[in-house]
């Protein structure tokens, strides 16, 4: 389980598929914190996508931070739903450790399985803050609610506003949809400076495709309601 609070911004070292049919992926990233006392089959979440760990290189005090890597097998399901097929080496990626047992819970339960990805259709800079306008399917904003939380490329935030759009295709999509496209709808979120520099979120800029994972109590909550027959509205 993890927090949803970047302990620090790995860089992306390479991405490389072991196979022609590219269905997975190899994963390695200079992640100096999180590697200095990572141990084979530790969870780390790389932008908010929980991996295990299959190598690590310079686990110990003698090596330099600049030679402490991680890398993870990435599944062809987690390529599907997530962002790090398109990473190229030196991009910026959030890392976050598990959360050990007597850690705090900074920010809100989050697993590391992401359900889908958001783009951003606007930034709107504040007088000590940006304001962040995602778009999303129906089907993910679904459990998006105001004042709730939401990770975002595995950082915990607050959802400042949700507007609805029905799934239908229309003759245009709005949110930065074509003639035929979904409809989409949005949620924003709002970003300290502090966010801004020690996560990658502060690199965004419209267009820009992040991992989306919603808070699990929604999940869970429409499970058990359908389970006893009970009426989820979509």
């Amino acid at each position: 389980m993890f927090t949803g609070i970047v302990e620090e911004t790995g860089t992306v070292r390479s991405l490389v598929h072991p196979d022609e049919a590219d269905t997975d992926a190899i994963l390695t990233v200079l992640a100096p914190l999180a590697a200095s006392d990572a141990r084979l089959g530790d969870s780390i979440a790389v932008d908010g996508v929980c991996l295990t760990v299959t190598h690590v290189t310079g686990a110990d005090d003698a090596t330099a931070a600049s030679a402490r890597t991680l890398t993870f097998e990435v599944m062809p399901e987690t390529l599907r739903r997530s962002t790090l097929g398109a990473l190229a080496p030196a991009a910026r990626v959030n890392v976050e450790r598990a959360l050990p047992a007597n850690g705090r819970l900074g920010g809100h339960v989050v697993q590391g399985h992401v359900d889908g990805t958001a783009t951003l259709v606007a930034r709107d800079p504040g007088p000590r803050w940006d304001e962040l306008t995602f778009a999303g399917e129906p089907a993910l904003l679904r459990y998006v609610a105001e004042k709730g939380s939401i990770a975002l490329n595995g950082v915990s935030l607050t959802v400042t506003h949700v507007t609805d759009a029905p799934g239908a295709s229309g003759a245009s999509g709005e949110a930065g949809g074509g003639p035929g496209a979904p409809v989409r709808g949005t949620f924003g979120v709002s970003l300290i400076p502090t966010t801004l520099e020690a996560t990658n979120l502060g690199e965004l800029a419209p267009g820009s495709t992040v991992n989306v994972e919603v808070d699990v109590l929604a999940k869970y909550t429409e499970r058990l309601m359908s389970a006893t027959k009970l009426e989820v509205r979509p």
